[in-house]
């Protein structure tokens, strides 16, 4: 009988994450933390557009394959690649090996310095979809998490009208959620306080 994974702490944590350590890792360091950084921000739209249809935490086992196979989410090397290298990475069991996705990525990355270069920085144009400041939602319990939100609707929209793919409303919330423009720590989680400005 396969063992059940349990955290080596005391910790209120949101139930979620409570799978295994590389989870409980990414809930207690990154998830929720507000990142006003371009690059982090590319890699989590790399990951979250991955992700569509698949579980977050197969998307986290890969990240390293990630990682590897897109020049460490450096968006000016990625917007480069040519079909060859699609080809190539349609044989990486280190990520997902869809093309369509592998494809999105590489026009993201093409479409995200567009964005740059019309803001001064992407994350300058997705955090006016917030007004500047993370949205704090104090979840009570998992019941009342969303999957979007208006401001999900509203930026997965634009980012469509911008020619972005595989990026709907669920996975920008997502994305929103990852990088802290949403806090949905539910409040008695101990990370809930923790990534509050």
């Amino acid at each position: 009988m396969k063992k059940k994974f349990e955290v080596n702490d005391s910790n209120p944590r949101c139930p979620w994450c409570l799978g295994f350590q590389e989870y409980v890792d990414y809930h207690d360091q990154e998830w929720g933390v507000p990142v006003r950084d371009d690059q982090v921000h590319f890699e989590f739209l790399i990951l979250e557009s991955a992700q569509a249809g698949l579980s977050w935490a197969t998307i986290l086992k890969k990240r390293e394959g990630y990682r590897k196979a897109f020049a460490d989410f450096d968006y000016r090397q990625v917007a480069e690649f040519p079909e060859s290298y699609v080809q190539e990475l349609m044989q990486d069991p280190g990520i997902v090996r869809n093309a369509l996705k592998i494809r999105a990525a590489i026009n993201n990355a093409k479409r995200f310095m567009e964005v740059q270069k019309e803001f001064g920085s992407f994350s300058t144009y997705i955090w006016s979809f917030v007004g500047g400041q993370p949205i704090q939602n104090g979840l009570q319990s998992m019941d009342e998490a969303q999957a979007t939100s208006p401001e999900s609707d509203r930026l997965a929209k634009d980012l469509k009208k911008r020619g972005f793919k595989f990026l709907g409303s669920t996975t920008v919330y997502a994305h929103m959620q990852a990088t802290g423009l949403v806090n949905d720590h539910l409040v008695d989680c101990f990370r809930y306080s923790a990534v509050k400005p």
